[in-house]
């Protein structure tokens, strides 16, 4: 599956999380339910996933964590916030860029329609 398959079930998945629950609900609630509406559909999800730094050639292993990493392909960052920051843009391309993974939705599900709270970030591609 590429990243772009993969990246428009995450997508459909969010919308119909987000027709039923609506903004207003904490980040990790969201999580919750976008990694388990994931797994049923037979995608390898992993959450809140180490990515370490390698600072000298030692790699430190509290570096960040990632909330998903789908078939890893895709990482999403999530967020339930009034409106997205240069900041969480620079923290996903940060994430792809250790991991050396291509693709990452920023998905921000406190907005009133949710493609107004997903963006797309690449990596080299």
């Amino acid at each position: 599956m590429t990243e772009n398959e993969i990246s428009k079930i995450i997508v459909n998945t969010c919308y119909n999380i987000h027709i039923e629950l609506r903004p207003g609900l904490f980040e990790s609630v969201y999580e919750e339910i976008l990694y388990y509406e994931l797994i049923q559909k037979g995608l390898k999800v992993e959450r809140q996933k180490p990515i370490p730094v390698i600072w000298k050639n030692v790699k430190m292993e509290m570096g960040f964590k990632a909330d998903l990493i789908i078939e890893n392909k895709v990482i999403i960052e999530l967020k339930s916030v009034e409106s997205i920051s240069p900041v969480h843009q620079k923290q996903l391309l940060t994430y792809l860029k250790l991991t050396k993974l291509k693709l990452g939705l920023l998905i921000n599900f406190n907005e009133r329609l949710i493609k107004n709270g997903i963006t797309r970030m690449v990596n080299n591609l």
